[in-house]
């Protein structure tokens, strides 16, 4: 009886391992190697948008990811009840109710934070990021990986948002701040501010210039 339970219980600690093990790979997979904007390239609409901004890269990036949280364990709940002829009407509706309630909320509790991210806060929706991970992912695995996946991809679009919103603010003000609170200020270029690394022009050289320096320091293999 007791060799019995020493082997249940060594069973169960070896599945709890590999359970935590294929979260962590998850996880990090989705900040580095499939890395939303700069591997995989998806999402470029909100990107280049609403990335004039440390507030609208933060406001955006949280908006992504509780959505993405949200529809991936509601999916991969669902996934073996949805039948696969309305797996992406399903997909959309459960998107769609959680970016209505990110926005409501946006525009109850953080008013400047709704109107600076405009129209790009309900197209969401839409977001290829989105909808890629739930059909490619949370569709097919169970709820905690959906979890693990939504974190890293999440959170790997945060970083992307961030270095470009980093980028063009401060050479395109001279500055930076987070909602009100000033950051850094570069006297010169908030003189002379580069004001093309704010315009529409400027997101597509950086994210540009970005891409080409990760493919030459090798952080993106080429095919």
């Amino acid at each position: 009886m007791e060799c019995k339970e020493e082997s249940r219980s060594l069973a169960s600690e070896t599945k709890t391992r590999k359970s935590m093990s294929s979260f962590w790979k998850e996880f990090l997979k989705g900040i580095v190697v499939s890395n939303p904007v700069f591997i995989l390239v998806l999402g470029l609409c909100p990107t280049l948008a609403v990335s004039s901004s440390l507030d609208n890269a933060l406001g955006m990036s949280a908006g992504v990811i509780f959505v993405l949280l949200g529809s991936n364990i509601i999916i991969a709940l669902i996934r073996n009840a949805t039948p696969n002829l309305v797996r992406i009407p399903v997909f959309i509706v459960v998107i769609a109710t959680f970016v209505t309630i990110l926005t409501l909320s946006f525009e109850a509790y953080l008013p400047p934070l709704y109107e600076s991210l405009g129209i790009y806060l309900p197209l969401i929706v839409v977001n290829c990021i989105i909808l890629g991970r739930a059909e490619v992912f949370a569709s097919k695995n169970p709820v905690l990986l959906s979890i693990a996946d939504a974190l890293g991809i999440g959170l790997g679009f945060t970083l992307a948002l961030f270095i470009i919103s980093f980028i063009r603010e401060l050479f395109g003000t001279g500055t930076l701040s987070i909602f009100g609170r000033e950051l850094l200020k570069l006297p010169v270029l908030s003189e002379h501010p580069l004001t093309i690394f704010i315009l529409p022009s400027g997101a597509f050289l950086v994210i540009g210039f970005l891409l080409a320096l990760f493919r030459w320091t090798g952080v993106i293999k080429g095919e």
